[in-house]
């Protein structure tokens, strides 16, 4: 049985290795073991150990409690969300490509999104 903590920490490792544009074979190659392991990391079958999660982290440059954000509060909130976004992937191509855009103009889009979010 998938253990909650490692389900999460395996969405956190999927979508940080997405954001950045990396397949689960560029990753596994980085931290020296099998693609098929990066997907039972991903999906909580298998548990990071804290060696491998350090490894991970590193190839994906986030620090280690980066895969434990937001735990606490989905713990908390168990059933309140009825889509977890970070699961979507048009939700997660939406945020990379929000992110690949210049600063100034990132922020531009962000206030018309708040704008066209209020008019709705």
């Amino acid at each position: 049985m998938k253990h909650p903590v490692d389900v999460h920490v395996g969405k956190r490792v999927r979508h940080r290795r997405w954001m950045v544009g990396m397949t689960q074979q560029q990753l596994a190659e980085q931290v020296g073991i099998k693609f098929q392991q990066i997907q039972k990391y991903e999906t909580g079958m298998n548990r990071i150990s804290a060696s491998r999660l350090w490894d991970i982290s590193n190839a994906l440059g986030v620090t280690v409690s980066f895969f434990f954000d937001g735990l606490e509060k989905e713990a908390s909130s168990k059933g309140d969300s009825p889509v977890d976004m970070m699961t979507d992937k048009e939700a997660l191509e939406l945020l990379r490509s929000y992110y690949s855009i210049p600063e100034n103009q990132r922020r531009r889009l962000f206030d018309l999104a708040r704008v066209l979010s209020d008019a709705a």
